[in-house]
């Protein structure tokens, strides 16, 4: 199998979710960003490379205890793009691939990124990249290939991960998504909604 590494992307503000850091607020008693650091680390692709930015300490603490490299993107107000190409700098040059995995998405699991590496492995040739697909829609996370979207990626400005670089390509790889890979926290009340409850947006 080609060799391919995880990049969790843990550096947003988050404003969108006020003024709480978003990736703290605790669901089944766990900040979000600790259950998409487990999903990483529950699944094959070595190493798990997490980025960190805004709130970089409390979210180290949140961490703390895992098998993670951690990197600093101090760019992080610029946007999704800087902590994604910081991400992927960290990671070995042996890697052919990486798994972006968003740390906002606390029902994405171990499986969902076995399956991206699967199929990417499996593919008759290597795609640029292979997306989850629910509903008609593409989601998250990606796996994306580094051979063939580096120079793309480098490029990348401002708050846009690798989504537009994949529009409209024919070698782009897509495969079932269920509602994990469509579900980002974004809101209180998205958080509340999956809890069932009230959330307690401390971690």
């Amino acid at each position: 199998m080609a060799e391919i590494g995880t990049v969790l992307l843990a550096a947003g503000l988050g404003s969108r979710f006020g003024a709480a850091p978003k990736l703290l607020a605790r669901l089944d008693g766990k900040p979000l960003v600790r259950h998409a650091a487990e999903a990483a680390l529950g699944a094959r692709p070595r190493p798990v490379v997490a980025v960190l930015g805004a709130h970089a300490e409390a979210v180290r603490d949140a961490l703390a205890g895992l098998d993670l490299v951690r990197v600093d993107n101090p760019d992080y107000r610029t946007g999704l793009a800087s902590s994604l190409r910081a991400g992927l700098a960290a990671l070995p040059a042996t890697c052919a691939a990486a798994i972006v995995v968003l740390g906002d998405m606390p029902r994405v699991t171990a499986a969902h990124l076995d399956r991206l590496a699967e199929a990417f492995a499996g593919a008759p040739e290597l795609p640029a990249a292979v997306v989850p697909v629910q509903a008609g829609r593409r989601g998250n996370p990606v796996l994306l290939n580094l051979r063939r979207l580096g120079p793309d990626i480098a490029s990348l400005a401002g708050d846009r991960g690798a989504g537009p670089l994949l529009k409209g390509r024919s070698d782009v790889l897509e495969i079932p998504g269920d509602p994990a890979t469509a579900l980002d926290v974004d809101t209180p009340d998205t958080l509340a909604a999956l809890a069932g409850g009230p959330s307690d947006r401390t971690a």
